[in-house]
């Protein structure tokens, strides 16, 4: 039975507001296991960003357990901890690239391991190993002005894999892409998810980009779709 990298266990997160409370998310259990690309769908406001958050630490659920595949439960470790696994277990793939625009494509994807302080020559080796692993082996030195859509989102892709985590999320990553250029995003998350042995959470609402999937998480309102 394939190991389980990441799990949800119903899990809700309600938001308090001056208009009351909101419901983000109720009662979504999932997990994602080793090598295995898990789409969690659903139209802008159905809690997928919520749930992300929720599985990369960002957030801490109202109530259920996100739990890790060595069996702690991130929701409830002391901020210290989560932010180690943060930096060592999951990498984060934002919709809006999150570049920094000073920064040349591998200043970018260097940063995590200037966090983890590794050694200089390590840095460079695994940087030129991560750019040319999203195919920007030729586009180390260009800064995201320099790049295009598609090409800053593998600089984001490259940066989240540069530490060797164990669990990769990425939140709407081809949402600001055309649909050609997402097709090929999605392809790379899936063929990088089952050659590295990785557990990818991949929200969108884009029902071709669902094919890659392993596994789909439905959700509507904040609730799980059976």
């Amino acid at each position: 039975m394939a190991e389980a990298l990441l799990a949800a266990e119903a899990v809700s997160r309600v938001f308090t507001t001056g208009a009351g409370e909101v419901h983000a998310l109720t009662d979504v259990s999932m997990k994602v296991t080793r090598g295995e690309l898990v789409v969690v769908r659903g139209p802008s406001g159905s809690g997928k960003t919520t749930l992300l958050n929720l599985l990369g630490g960002l957030d801490r659920p109202t109530s259920g357990r996100v739990l890790l595949g060595d069996g702690r439960e991130l929701s409830a470790l002391p901020e210290k901890d989560v932010l180690e696994v943060r930096r060592t277990r999951i990498g984060y793939v934002f919709q809006s690239f999150g570049l920094i625009p000073v920064l040349s494509a591998a200043e970018n994807v260097e940063v995590p391991l200037r966090l983890l302080e590794v050694d200089p020559a390590e840095r460079e080796e695994r940087v030129a190993g991560a750019l040319e692993l999203v195919g920007l082996a030729g586009h180390v030195r260009q800064r995201p002005y320099e790049l295009s859509g598609g090409q800053q989102q593998r600089v984001g892709i490259a940066r989240a894999l540069v530490a060797e985590p164990e669990v990769l999320i990425a939140d709407e990553p081809t949402g600001q892409l055309d649909s050609r250029t997402a097709a090929t995003i999605m392809e790379l998350l899936q063929d990088l998810t089952h050659a590295r042995g990785l557990a990818a959470v991949v929200s969108t609402h884009d029902p071709v980009l669902m094919q890659r999937a392993d596994t789909v998480v439905e959700l509507r309102d904040g609730h799980p779709v059976p």
